[in-house]
């Protein structure tokens, strides 16, 4: 079997924010097709489908001829073929093409691909909600929480700062934070924890995700001991996961575990974190970082070091069944972010098949390969759009973090 055909499809999401262009973000999808009929699908992280489809480009030039079921030498060619070393946007094509010849892989064995990586050490998933259910909006904090919780989830994210962003007028991709003491917004965040602790009671686990957004280890310090209380799940991020010596003068402050490592793409930042033991959780992001297989192998290092892995996952359907993969053989697996819902209306039109999430749990992926497919037709009556990060303004003019 050969590799004739490696196609990028960017899909933009129905629907609008506040800030930047105004279109929410696009999904990133690789299609690798062989001489044998067989096809493989994968994603690549959003946000990044300029320098993607570029280097899906030169990818191709790799892949065409090529056994796709050789997925290790052909991760290792792409991988080792740029000499300098790869940053987000080569990783995460490389993750999606990893992913699409996993898919291929697992077809033609007629295999999950999780039974080609050993089998599964669990027979369900367990999920938080990240993205939380359209029927929120609008409502206050802890009407929210409510919300979630009857929708099934026993467990779900959010941020405990206060996100009341200005928007600046479009097309302007910066979001103005507002004017508050440091004092003023610790109180904010403190309350945000309790009202949300006290209306979904303690049978719900609470993940805290503090984005990293403070320079300074010395605020995360004060939000974690007064919030310790209220029993978090995890804090996530309280500072860059980049510079895991300020992860560690966290973590020796507070009893809540800490979270973090969506952003560590690179092998040698990753080993630091592990080697320092800056998080209790690791959050690799499977679609930055190089794929599956990648994942599990750090996930491997982390069991050493007695580190639980949490998968970071903000992108669409196949993403979320690529993690479903990991999760079912990785050992010292926790617990799985789920920012997306597959049975939304737009997910269920360009996605075929994909997880099944109920009452709080993810149910192993059926069928070979990853399990899920999606629609050429419907990603084609959805093509991208504008779309990037915001950029958040500090009250002085000065750049913040997101």
């Amino acid at each position: 079997m050969k590799v004739t055909e490696v196609k990028l499809f960017i899909v933009n999401k129905p629907g609008s924010v506040a800030w930047g262009q105004g279109n929410k973000n696009n999904y990133i999808i690789v299609k690798v097709l062989t001489d044998e009929g067989l096809y493989g699908v994968g994603e690549a992280f959003h946000s990044l489908e300029e320098p993607v489809e570029g280097c899906i480009a030169k990818y191709r030039r790799w892949l065409i001829g090529q056994d796709p079921t050789r997925v290790i030498r052909n991760w290792e060619a792409l991988y080792r073929g740029l000499r300098y070393p790869a940053g987000t946007a080569e990783l995460s094509a490389l993750a999606a093409v990893e992913q699409a010849l996993w898919d291929i892989s697992g077809k033609a064995c007629g295999l999950p691909v999780y039974k080609m990586l050993g089998g599964p050490c669990r027979d369900k998933i367990r999920v938080y909600a990240s993205r939380w259910p359209d029927a929120c909006e609008g409502l206050p904090l802890d009407e929210q929480a409510k919300v979630v919780v009857e929708h099934g989830w026993t467990a779900f994210k959010y941020s405990p700062q206060v996100w009341d962003y200005e928007a600046e007028p479009k097309p302007s991709l910066g979001i103005r934070a507002p004017e508050k003491s440091s004092w003023q917004s610790l109180q904010e965040e403190i309350e945000r924890v309790q009202i949300v602790r006290e209306a979904v009671g303690d049978d719900v686990d609470i993940c805290l995700d503090y984005h990293g957004r403070s320079f300074s280890a010395a605020d995360a310090i004060r939000l974690a001991r007064a919030i310790e209380p209220f029993h978090p799940f995890f804090l996530e991020e309280p500072a860059l996961t980049e510079n895991p010596d300020a992860l560690v003068d966290v973590k020796r402050q507070t009893s809540i575990p800490i979270a973090g490592g969506e952003r560590v793409i690179h092998r040698d930042v990753f080993k630091q974190v592990i080697e320092k033991r800056a998080v209790d959780i690791i959050q690799l992001e499977p679609t930055a970082c190089g794929g599956i297989l990648e994942t599990v192998k750090r996930a491997a290092m982390a069991a050493l070091y007695h580190i639980m892995l949490a998968p970071h996952q903000a992108c669409g359907t196949i993403a979320l069944a690529a993690c479903a993969h990991i999760d079912a053989v990785v050992p010292n697996f926790l617990i799985q972010e789920c920012n997306v819902d597959p049975q939304a209306d737009f997910e269920r039109e360009l996605f075929c098949g994909g997880p099944t999430i109920e009452n709080g749990w993810m149910a192993l992926p059926e069928g070979p390969g990853l399990g899920v497919d999606f629609n050429e037709d419907v990603a084609r009556r959805y093509p991208a759009k504008p779309w990037d990060r915001p950029v958040i303004i500090n009250p002085d003019g000065s750049i913040g973090l997101e």
